[in-house]
């Protein structure tokens, strides 16, 4: 009787670790679909593409100790963002 209830479980432990593991292939295929749609929508628009440098220079820019920026804002905001090691 106890290696059937050893089988059983080792049978369910699989049934659930199938489950999850397609669960998280269907998360990892909504990731990827969504990260192809920003990529379309940032290649049909400058100014997306622009914010979304902006909010990586933005998040960059948290972690290092000075940053100096050439051309002042107008450079900033218009030209694209070049970092330097």
């Amino acid at each position: 009787m106890h290696i059937m209830k050893t089988i059983l479980n080792q049978v369910v432990e699989a049934e659930k670790a199938a489950k999850a593991n397609i669960i998280k292939r269907r998360e990892e295929t909504a990731a990827t679909r969504s990260l192809l749609n920003t990529a379309k929508l940032m290649d049909q628009s400058e100014t997306l593409r622009r914010l979304k440098e902006l909010e990586t220079l933005e998040k960059v820019a948290d972690k290092v100790n000075n940053i100096t920026v050439f051309g002042g804002l107008e450079g900033l905001t218009k030209d694209s963002v070049k970092l330097m090691v």
